[in-house]
């Protein structure tokens, strides 16, 4: 009889740490470890939370899905912004194959999965649902048992990016445990085949604490009273991790997964000034002090290229012919872009030093040949080790904190895999494992029949 799998999403978690520093300060981790295969698992071009996980369910890129983080843009606008929900998703996921096949599952938290759809279980959706007020259960007739069990359910903690840092703490808790209580209650309640929970507690943590844990962050002060906040907060979801395997029964495979890592934040680079800097992008008026970047405030008819911020870049080219004033001549484009990836590349840190910043194109990106929706560059600064701020008018290029409030991390190129029993593996350490595997694993250990399309292969 095929396996029943259990799925345990730790959003942001780092291997550096999970599986390495900090392994023997986590007992269920380490007792997965050895009784199974781990490793680092290669997030997806951009490593962020959308579409990372939709990726790692459905086995296909960011290219062939055609959204590239919770903001998205149409190509051929300059207004034309929308959010990835659960309605942009156009290929199935692990969990709704299985669903269709006639498997029992709970789909819980899981990003992209509001607006919430049915499946053959049971499904909470994930921290894009506005509030609790939405249908946020299925079936809904579940809510008022899930609202109970949780003693009124969080989906998220709002204005994570706050300088009350004891006030966040507390939160990251009180979320973590009403949705670990639902998890428990449906672990016991209900006859799954699969089970899958995404705790997005450790990035909330990352991006409020880093700077307080990490000795070797610029931020970093020794003796400050959150040293030790991260580790104890995984020890907490280790423990609850714990609880839910021996809830959990006989003949499951336990996966534990994140979407990507984390890392301390170096700075903070403000993408638009640089541009106009360099005479790419032409505004309208004047700024007078930090201003939020808009597109009504652009001069199309003067401007070449413009960008989007966050953890990664996103440029923009005003084409002819695309844009709707577009001044780049198609047959201008292929040099422009080249100039401008050699120009981006060689921007320096603030103290006058290489960076280690990539500038991709998603036709490199995406071997699948699809980009819908893409932007024409992605920008990684530093290794990833600088974010790109949008706004402008700072009076230089290099900031060393957000316009979106205090964050002391970034994203890593790598997530964490863990996977047991693996009978023959045991402790086994893998490398060059992919994000884009386990929905094909998922449904591999569930006997069902991997689609073609999946990119991915069976990790085992």
């Amino acid at each position: 009889m095929p396996n029943r799998v259990m799925v345990i999403g730790w959003d942001c978690a780092s291997p550096e740490l999970v599986l390495d520093a900090w392994k023997n300060d986590l007992p269920n981790i380490n007792k997965l470890m050895q009784t199974g295969v781990h490793g680092p698992l290669r997030s997806t071009d951009p490593p962020i939370t959308v579409p990372a996980w939709t990726a790692m369910m459905s086995s296909r890129n960011p290219g062939v899905l055609g959204f590239y983080g919770f903001r998205n843009r149409h190509v051929g606008t300059y207004d034309g912004r929308w959010i990835a929900t659960s309605s942009a998703i156009k290929v199935p996921r692990a969990f709704e194959i299985a669903s269709t096949a006639g498997k029992r599952v709970c789909v819980l938290n899981v990003p992209q999965t509001f607006p919430i759809k049915p499946v053959n279980g049971v499904m909470i959706s994930c921290f894009l649902t506005p509030s609790t007020d939405s249908n946020f259960v299925y079936p809904p007739e579940l809510k008022a048992e899930v609202q109970e069990v949780s003693d009124g359910y969080i989906i998220d903690v709002d204005n994570f990016r706050t300088e009350d840092k004891q006030w966040l703490l507390d939160e990251i808790y009180r979320m973590t445990d009403k949705q670990f209580a639902v998890a428990k209650h449906f672990v016991q309640k209900e006859k799954w085949d699969f089970f899958m929970q995404v705790c997005m507690g450790p990035d909330r943590l990352g991006h409020g604490f880093w700077k307080y844990c990490d000795t070797d962050h610029p931020k970093y002060e020794a003796g400050n009273p959150f040293e030790t906040s991260m580790l104890d907060y995984y020890k907490h979801i280790d423990a609850q991790l714990g609880e839910l395997m021996a809830l959990a029964g006989d003949d499951v495979t336990f996966l534990v997964v994140s979407d990507h890592g984390g890392k301390a934040m170096r700075g903070s680079l403000n993408l638009n000034e640089w541009l106009l800097n360099e005479g790419y992008l032409v505004m309208k008026e004047p700024v007078d002090g930090v201003t939020r970047f808009k597109e009504e405030n652009v001069d199309w008819s003067k401007t070449k290229a413009w960008g989007w911020g966050g953890y990664y870049a996103r440029v923009f080219m005003n084409v002819q012919g695309r844009e709707p004033e577009g001044i780049i001549p198609q047959a201008d484009y292929e040099a422009e872009r080249a100039e401008l990836v050699r120009k981006l590349e060689a921007i320096p840190d603030d103290k006058g030093q290489p960076m280690a910043t990539r500038a991709l194109k998603p036709e490199d990106l995406y071997k699948s040949g699809e980009c819908l929706d893409a932007p024409d560059l992605f920008v990684y600064f530093d290794d990833l080790t600088w974010r790109a701020g949008q706004d402008i008018g700072h009076g230089t290029i290099w900031s060393f904190d957000t316009e979106i409030g205090p964050d002391d991390s970034v994203h890593d190129y790598h997530g964490m895999f863990v996977m047991s029993p693996v009978p023959g593996h045991e402790g086994e350490a893998r490398e060059g494992l992919s994000l884009l595997d386990v929905g094909p694993t998922v449904l591999k250990l569930m006997g069902l029949p991997i689609p073609q399309e999946m990119e991915g292969t069976p990790i085992i």
